[in-house]
């Protein structure tokens, strides 16, 4: 919608402001209508990069049609959707194909990151462009952060997926090395909420469900394309949680203070995800015959908005199906927005301050 606005020149109101401010988590209104053609702009070249590149495969493969396919599957990709138009059981068939992984992975990584981190990267790129040995010491916290927690999951969920299918013969088993390392590298990072698959969810181990349970938790990074519950909000309290523990004053990263305001938001966040998570999958459990490890896989996926399946989702009946779809909506859009949104606006009415009395914790 803002990116139609600015196509017919209309100049955005304040209430449109807010839209984008609120759609993109950002936390001022400052330089709205730049940011969002930089996002479009930076956006549609992206996609554009993936189609031509999904084209080597697709277009050989299907003709004319592989065209439309790769513009499909290079703006699913991008905007973390995982949906396809290739065949029914999603990128299985190019599981060992390692353009369309390193393409796709790629997709959703950029995608993942946030356009705040894209706008970081390439300013300090070229405010140094003649000294960009230090590129990272120069980026703002969140793009640190984003980063590092991206890159740290990414690779830990990699290691892990790996090892626990290495020798499973319904995944990876009978595979070489090198395909083991690209299906496993690719799991980790499809489970970022990107959604696509190239192998079979339901044929994974329980110990490499469990880790893509986890890596859909937490999702993406904040003003990016994917769900969860975020790489930023999961370090911010992990740093929290520490800093307590080593009895410090205030969480640090990278050399900086963490405000009390976003521990709170953060914790916020968390809680509200996990009570979706929990409810849904109570509820689930509750109207189907499905196993605790399919029930929570099918839930969390809803919530971060991810799409995989351990092909629960076609056998479940109408309650169950509703289940999934408002979980979705609200994973999406729903009370983890609304609870933070309230939760600041209303900071300014709380004149009065009660008691303060000690309580046990742990």
């Amino acid at each position: 919608m803002s990116g139609l606005m600015l196509l017919l020149n209309r100049k955005m109101g304040i209430g449109d402001r807010l839209l984008i401010q609120d759609a993109f988590n950002l936390n001022t209104m400052s330089g709205l209508a730049k940011f969002v053609k930089n996002v479009l702009f930076g956006t549609l070249i992206i996609e554009g990069i993936g189609a031509i590149l999904y084209m080597f495969v697709f277009v050989p493969e299907f003709g004319a049609k592989g065209i439309w396919i790769s513009v499909f599957n290079s703006v699913s990709a991008f905007c973390n959707a995982g949906i396809d138009i290739i065949a029914e059981n999603s990128l299985c068939n190019y599981a060992t194909n390692p353009l369309i992984n390193i393409v796709t992975s790629a997709l959703i990584i950029l995608g993942g990151l946030g356009y705040i981190v894209w706008w970081d990267v390439l300013r300090v790129i070229k405010s140094r462009s003649h000294k960009n040995r230090r590129i990272f010491r120069h980026l703002t916290l969140h793009s640190k952060i984003a980063i590092t927690a991206t890159a740290g999951l990414i690779l830990v969920g990699a290691i892990l997926i790996f090892a626990f299918e290495y020798a499973n013969p319904l995944t990876i088993g009978e595979m070489s090395l090198f395909d083991k390392i690209q299906v496993s590298f690719f799991q980790s990072v499809t489970t970022r909420t990107a959604g696509f698959a190239t192998v079979p969810q339901e044929n994974l181990t329980n110990a490499s469900a469990a880790v893509s349970i986890i890596l859909m938790l937490v999702g993406g990074s904040p003003v990016g394309t994917a769900g969860g519950m975020k790489t930023v909000t999961i370090a911010v309290l992990v740093c929290s949680a520490f800093a307590t523990i080593r009895n410090k004053n205030g969480a640090t990263l990278f050399g900086r203070r963490i405000s009390e305001e976003s521990i709170k938001k953060a914790v916020a966040v968390v809680v509200m995800f996990l009570t979706i998570c929990a409810t849904s999958t109570v509820l689930l459990m509750a109207t189907s015959n499905a196993s605790a490890i399919d029930a929570v896989y099918e839930t969390v996926s809803a919530t971060a908005t991810v799409g995989l399946s351990r092909n629960l989702t076609a056998t479940l009946n109408t309650f169950g199906r509703l289940i999934i779809i408002v979980t979705m909506y609200f994973g999406r859009v729903g009370p983890i927005s609304l609870a933070v949104a309230l939760g600041s606006k209303s900071a300014s009415q709380n004149v009065i301050s009660e008691p303060t009395e000690d309580i046990s914790i742990g």
